[in-house]
């Protein structure tokens, strides 16, 4: 009883937050979306700098990391300086003030994605680790000889490669969904003939971190769920860009990493199921996620303590909360708003280009605010140097997605990916950029 008071936010914090959350659905209704990334540029201190020779920065590496804006960086400060201490520990001010703050985070967390329960919600180093986490704990005592792992060929490796040590630790297969070449996204209709009786995990990501697809997440969890089977989604890259609802979507698990929602590095979250959560194995032990420990042995805590050994990023969660009231503040469909409306507007600058091929569906609607594309007669790699001496930041490579480019046939590609930040500005900076590259190489042709 005593752990489970100490892990909840005091009366007063919760009081301290009611106005602020008040305040933040009023300043959402009155956001003029069409203007959002110019309004709140200034909010984002890494934003306005110069790089090179006083190149102003355009940033287009956001689904790799999002740049943070001053709230979240002035309360991991203001931790630092005032709260610091390890939580659920003391009875001390410092500690009671650390324990609220990271408690309260978990909240913010748990109502961002309407989780039915805050004890729904596991605090990770980010979702590669919450993805370990699932194959490390529901997997190993789930998974057996015989039994297979659905996921594609279009996910990012740390939604593959948690999944191909389990199936060869616990003697499993792992099937791969194809990519759908003429729709631009993985096929969902074979990864629904893929899942049958031996399946027990399903596992692929909302919004693709290269084709910017999104996946139909209810009916691949039905589908799950039909033959007794848990549905895993990765929403890296759609719980910053829209509002997501863990509830509606029907899903079992569901990862993001806090670092591409304008929060820090070092912290993301799982929110499982409570009844499952309830029933799975430690993932990591030590101290904090025990309930006693003696010389004949141990027992755990309940979730989501039982997940959380040791000390934990106390200062990045704080920060993540942070994060969440930012984006709160700015109302999630006003995000998705401005998001759609870049999107449109990058795909139709990008399409323009003379010899891109831009990867993804065709139909700018079933695209988010991210366009990966190869540029015939430059390399992804080349075309990311170039524009970076513009100022002009840009991801080159495999997007940790090879067999997604396998599957494409190309060995990498370029990826400009958008934010609430991103304005037109950048993308005609990125478009005029490319362009100088491709007149440049031409006359190295020559």
């Amino acid at each position: 009883a005593a752990a489970a008071a100490a892990r909840a936010p005091s009366c007063a914090l919760r009081a301290r937050c009611a106005p602020r959350m008040a305040t933040s659905a009023a300043a959402a209704a009155a956001v003029d979306t069409s203007r959002l990334g110019a309004a709140i540029r200034g909010d984002f201190p890494a934003l306005d700098q110069t790089v090179y020779d006083n190149k102003p920065l355009v940033y287009l590496d956001s689904a790799a990391t999002s740049q943070k804006p001053r709230a979240v960086l002035e309360a991991m400060r203001h931790f630092y300086e005032r709260d610091n201490a390890n939580v659920h520990r003391g009875a001390h001010a410092l500690s009671t003030r650390a324990t609220d703050a990271y408690e309260a985070a978990r909240d913010k967390v748990a109502g961002f994605v309407n989780a039915n329960s805050r004890r729904e919600v596991v605090f990770t180093r980010g979702a590669t680790e919450a993805i370990n986490l699932i194959a490390g704990s529901w997997g190993e005592a789930n998974v057996g000889p015989g039994d297979e792992i659905v996921i594609s060929e279009v996910e990012h490796h740390a939604n593959i490669v948690p999944w191909q040590l389990l199936a060869q630790r616990k003697g499993a297969t792992v099937k791969y969904a194809r990519y759908d070449p003429e729709q631009g996204c993985m096929d969902a209709s074979h990864m629904m003939e893929l899942i049958g009786p031996r399946t027990k995990v399903v596992a692929f990501a909302h919004v693709s971190n290269v084709l910017g697809s999104t996946a139909p997440v209810a009916a691949l969890a039905a589908a799950a769920h039909a033959v007794g089977a848990v549905a895993v989604v990765d929403a890296c890259q759609s719980v910053p860009h829209c509002p997501v609802d863990v509830q509606a979507l029907g899903a079992d698990f569901l990862v993001a990493s806090g670092h591409k929602m304008c929060g820090p590095t070092g912290v993301g979250f799982l929110w499982g199921r409570l009844e499952l959560l309830e029933a799975m194995p430690p993932y990591q032990s030590g101290g904090e996620m025990i309930d006693e420990v003696t010389v004949r042995g141990s027992t755990f805590a309940g979730a989501p303590g039982r997940f959380e050994a040791g000390t934990p990023a106390i200062a990045q969660a704080v920060g993540l909360g942070a994060a969440v009231d930012y984006l709160q503040g700015l109302g999630m469909a006003n995000v998705a708003a401005h998001e759609r409306a870049i999107a449109a507007y990058l795909h139709e600058r990008l399409a323009a280009v003379d010899g891109i091929h831009i990867y993804g569906p065709r139909e700018p609607a079933r695209r988010a605010a991210l366009a990966a594309f190869n540029i015939r007669g430059v390399h992804a790699n080349d075309l990311a140097t170039f524009v970076d001496q513009d100022g002009v930041a840009i991801r080159s490579g495999h997007h940790c997605a090879q067999p997604l480019h396998a599957a494409i046939g190309e060995s990498g590609s370029a990826r400009a990916s958008l934010y609430v930040y991103s304005t037109e500005a950048d993308v005609d900076r990125l478009v005029e950029s490319i362009r100088e590259t491709q007149e440049l190489f031409k006359g190295l042709g020559q």
